[in-house]
């Protein structure tokens, strides 16, 4: 019985993908660091070790998660539902770095 199922090869491409596609997003400040160089008085491009370090983890988790709910969740309007309290959650803490709007210490951008 023959199907017409291409065989599989790499089963986690798309995981792979994201995962090269976080990995892309982290070069551009990189770049940008390297290039432009650091900025004195708000000027050019300054970002710590830190910075990036927390870049990273946002990317990454942000990334993973999506692919955990491509995985799991089958119904659409769930799916939907779900990506929307990510991208939520994503931006208030991306905001949250950049301009300190809740004051957590340690955490909070000011």
């Amino acid at each position: 019985m023959k199907t017409n199922q291409k065989p599989t090869i790499y089963p986690n491409k798309r995981l792979i993908d994201i995962l090269l596609g976080g990995t892309l997003l982290l070069m551009i400040p990189l770049i940008l660091q390297l290039t432009v160089g650091t900025g004195i008085d708000g000027k050019g491009f300054n970002w710590k070790i830190n910075d990036f370090i927390s870049f990273g983890i946002l990317i990454f988790s942000t990334a993973l998660s999506i692919e955990f709910i491509l995985r799991k969740v089958k119904n659409k309007t769930n799916r939907y539902l779900c990506f929307g309290i990510i991208l939520l959650i994503v931006l208030l803490v991306w905001i949250d770095l950049a301009m300190g709007i809740f004051n957590i210490p340690g955490f909070s951008g000011r």
